[in-house]
């Protein structure tokens, strides 16, 4: 490991920048040849606004890189790939850290390859997970014991299950190769991991964390604790959401003796690129040199940003916020403080509408749902920031004050909300506790499938998936069983605009279901 005063040191940057000072003859890929193809094309290029943007990415790529000598390789890290991966461990926590070059997608699929060592394998996992956990279990064959998640009444919203129904699952289920949770969710809303995790290691199981939404976690005492520092055995975060880390960049964290490091290493170069982009893994050595260089007042900026709108927020009649102190009944134990997720409570505007309107006055929010608009600070947010978020809430909040119900669709009359004030699906379809495993393959399932309108579906097994997007989880697995529940909900995106991956129809006024033998054939087969 590197020594305790190197933290100081950019290993990958600084060999970037040796190879970019040698001016050599590059006789290698990439084809731009270190840029020099967009300088050639910034000097022929007669439009000046053109040239300039090749002269721009030009600068960029002269560090577009591939593992030449001094450069290292990721997937056989000797030299300063090495040393910033060790470094990055020391920063976060870790007893051993891989960079990732395609996002905490690439950290949850081998996390799951990695502890499914044959078909059919068993994992527990978080019922409303992010989709790439569900691509993992299909490339690894494993069987889903799904947990239902816990319900906050207060804000309508899904969390991670609780600490009794993992037991539960683990005790229906020894054999579990291990258990998935996502912590915090898209909202910032988290559970107790350390709680979680001594159920989970009591049975002998390895727990694993997307906290895609944490990788700031555990920096600053404003902030929760990271799952690592609660335990976690393998915890995947997404650097390019809350840290400095270029789109794409994230990190996978181990420690522990219960995950097979030799086998991580093998599934991680399957799913990583043979050719992974040296700017990304350089913006991860920057990330975490920033982080250990600044400590905690690296976040000093942010913080006070997004308390400074959650202080006017609390003096604005038109909107409300999730605030754990609010209510000690909430179904979570932790909330990210650069979360800031907002709704209207006079109820003229849904959440996809409030996100439209902060666009329309020059604020672009991180998503929205039916109910809810997230806005997203994170160490990089400025007073400034702050400032034009609050002229644009004042403005908004004057409208709506000004406006009655009628004006408006309502959340109510789009029947966002349920007897639970759930903005999103029944929760009878969540309240299963604990399910029987669902198999999961890549192969195709060997019997015909048709598309049929909404109504016609109930009942019948989907084949196909309705992820909404954000936040990335699936409202409907292939597979799973249709419900009027489903139905309802998707009737209720579609009027509300809503966008939704996977799905063949993205009007949302059909699915393609399997043949169940009992129904007429229809035309429009996919």
């Amino acid at each position: 490991m590197s020594n305790s005063n190197s933290y100081e040191r950019l290993p990958l940057v600084e060999a970037l920048l040796r190879y970019e000072s040698q001016g050599h003859v590059s006789m290698h890929v990439p084809g731009h040849k270190d840029g020099a193809a967009y300088v050639g094309a910034a000097e022929l290029e007669v439009d000046s606004e053109r040239a300039e943007l090749y002269r721009r990415y030009a600068a960029l790529l002269r560090q577009d890189v591939t593992e030449v000598d001094g450069t290292d390789d990721l997937h056989q890290a000797t030299g300063p790939i090495r040393e910033a991966q060790e470094l990055a461990a020391a920063c976060f926590g870790a007893e051993a850290t891989h960079f990732l070059v395609g996002g905490s997608t690439a950290g949850n699929v081998a996390a799951l390859l990695t502890c499914c060592s044959k078909p059919g394998d068993i994992v527990l996992v978080q019922r409303n997970v992010h989709k790439s956990i569900i691509n993992g279990l299909k490339l690894a064959g494993a069987q889903a014991v799904f947990l239902s998640p816990r319900h906050d009444r207060a804000s309508g919203l899904l969390i991670a299950p609780s600490v009794e129904t993992v037991e539960a699952g683990l005790t229906q289920y020894p054999q579990a190769k291990a258990v998935f949770l996502c912590t915090p969710n898209y909202y910032g809303l988290g559970v107790d991991v350390r709680a979680v995790a001594e159920v989970v290691h009591r049975h002998g199981a390895p727990l694993l964390i997307d906290e895609a939404h944490g990788a700031h976690y555990g920096l600053h005492p404003d902030v929760p604790l990271s799952a690592l520092q609660a335990g976690a055995d393998l915890v995947v975060q997404s650097t390019h959401k809350m840290l400095l880390g270029m789109t794409m960049s994230a990190m996978l964290h181990v420690q522990g003796a219960r995950i097979n490091r030799e086998r991580l290493q093998r599934m991680l170069a399957m799913v990583q690129s043979s050719s992974p982009s040296y700017p990304l893994m350089a913006s991860l050595d920057m990330s975490r040199h920033w982080i250990q260089t600044k400590g905690q007042n690296a976040f000093t900026t942010g913080l006070a940003a997004v308390n400074s709108v959650r202080k006017l927020l609390c003096e604005l009649e038109s909107f409300d916020t999730i605030n754990l102190s609010k209510d000690s009944s909430t179904a979570y134990e932790s909330q990210d403080p650069f979360k800031l997720v907002i709704q209207d409570k006079t109820g003229q505007m849904t959440g996809y509408e409030l996100l439209e309107q902060l666009t329309v006055h020059g604020i672009v929010a991180e998503m929205a749902d039916m109910k809810y608009v997230v806005l997203l600070f994170t160490l990089a947010s400025s007073q400034a920031d702050a400032d034009k978020i609050m002229v644009a809430l004042y403005t908004l909040d004057n409208y709506l004050q000004s406006h009655s119900m009628n004006m408006s669709r309502s959340i109510n009359n789009l029947g966002s909300e349920t007897n639970d004030n759930h903005p999103l699906i029944d929760m009878n379809h969540y309240n299963q506790g604990v399910s029987e495993p669902v198999s999961f393959s890549i192969f195709e399932v060997d019997k015909p499938a048709y598309k049929v309108s909404l109504e016609q579906s109930i009942g019948k097994q989907s084949a196909e998936s309705v992820i909404p997007y954000p936040p990335g989880i699936p409202l409907l697995y292939a597979g799973e069983r249709i419900t009027e529940a489903h139905i309802d909900e998707l009737g209720r995106l579609a009027l509300a605009g809503a966008k939704c991956q996977d799905v063949s129809d993205p009007q949302l006024r059909s699915l393609i279901v399997y043949d169940d033998g009992a129904n007429e054939r229809i035309k429009d087969r996919r």
